[in-house]
């Protein structure tokens, strides 16, 4: 359905969850879906890293079966219906695996719209709420970091050194809490500034 207004709870979540971002103490999932065809409800495959401080604290990954038997991706990610037909469905996989995002401040994905808009639509599907976490881009996460351009997944990783399979659910999963980390490393490291008070303007 239509996104419901942030209330104010969830704006001040997602402000904490801004300035947890680049902390050393941060505790997040990354989450990467690869989807079927090209609608988003079509989750496949889902890869899930939780990081606490800094360290990678557990991985899951699991095939799904989609609502529909038609692939339009497998060429990208070698995913076909022969591979997922007797897989749960996202329903079944999400009761399981939502459990490691409890204690998270935020989600974290690599084009972040795309895998919060099939988290979406699959938990409708399914008649489940989504999660009340904000999400973290880590392509605005490189730019704003590193000035990395282009800023899909693979040109990140090669610059940073990540290894990655690219379009394997769990493989990008993992770059992108590697991505996250790194930058929190690269915050930690640049030197605070103390901010002189500026004198308050006179009214014209």
């Amino acid at each position: 359905g239509d996104a419901m207004p942030l209330t104010k709870d969830a704006r001040s979540a997602k402000q904490r969850a801004g300035k947890l971002m680049h902390g050393a103490r941060a505790r997040f999932v990354a989450i990467d879906f690869e989807t079927a065809d090209y609608l988003p409800d079509s989750a496949c495959a889902l890869g899930m890293v939780k990081v606490e401080e800094g360290r990678v604290v557990s991985r899951a990954y699991r095939l799904i079966r989609p609502p529909r038997p038609s692939f339009a991706f497998t060429w990208l990610h070698g995913i076909g219906w022969e591979h997922v037909r007797h897989e749960p469905t996202f329903g079944t996989v999400w009761k399981e695996l939502s459990v490691m995002l409890d204690g998270a401040d935020f989600l974290a994905a690599h084009n972040a719209p795309f895998d919060r808009g099939v988290l979406r639509a699959c938990c409708a599907a399914a008649g489940l709420a989504p999660p009340e976490l904000s999400f973290e881009c880590t392509v605005q996460v490189a730019r704003r970091t590193w000035g990395i351009y282009p800023t899909k997944l693979d040109h990140v990783c090669r610059a940073l050194g990540i290894p990655l399979q690219h379009h394997h659910a769990a493989s990008d999963a993992e770059a992108c809490a590697r991505i996250m980390i790194a930058a929190a490393t690269v915050e930690n490291a640049r030197p605070q500034t103390v901010r002189k008070a500026r004198t308050p303007r006179s009214p014209l």
